[in-house]
């Protein structure tokens, strides 16, 4: 694993993973910078919520946990001089016909074994996240929703 980031001027950086993929970070405007992206901190938190999500689908399809759509909101409390966060909570809402306690059981393992979970659980910082189950759409709630008409409740 590899990461390198290259200066672009002011306080922006591109920032890449040595796999051909890269994002650029900056500072927000009240702190010098231009906000042509997300800053460093920021990028912490979108990584977290990846490595939930990416982890919850994994162990959901090893335990054939069927899902229809899945949608996870984190918010981090400041930290102050802890550091940046103080904790982090959320939502897990997923479209399935799955029992409430199996969709718990699976989260529990996911925020368990996450990669990036575990770097703040070393860092000290909870990660709580909800779950809501919502049942499936009918085929024609989900026709409204592809044609743009009606905005999906998952989300």
């Amino acid at each position: 694993m590899q990461a390198f980031a290259t200066w672009k001027g002011g306080f922006e950086f591109r920032v890449e993973d040595g796999r051909a993929h890269d994002v650029e970070v900056d500072l927000p405007v009240d702190l010098g910078g231009r906000s042509i992206g997300p800053t460093p901190v920021d990028l912490a938190l979108v990584a977290l919520a990846g490595s939930i999500a990416t982890r919850f689908a994994e162990l959901a399809e090893k335990h054939h946990l069927a899902y229809y759509g899945l949608h996870l909101a984190l918010e981090a409390d400041p930290g102050g001089r802890n550091g940046p966060f103080e904790r982090v909570h959320g939502t897990l809402r997923l479209r399935s016909r799955v029992e409430f306690a199996e969709v718990s059981r699976v989260l529990r393992a996911a925020l368990a074994t996450c990669g990036v979970g575990m770097i703040f659980r070393r860092a000290q910082i909870p990660v709580e996240v909800a779950v809501v189950v919502v049942p499936p759409q009918s085929p024609e709630a989900a026709a409204a929703v592809a044609e743009g008409g009606v905005r999906d409740p998952l989300e």
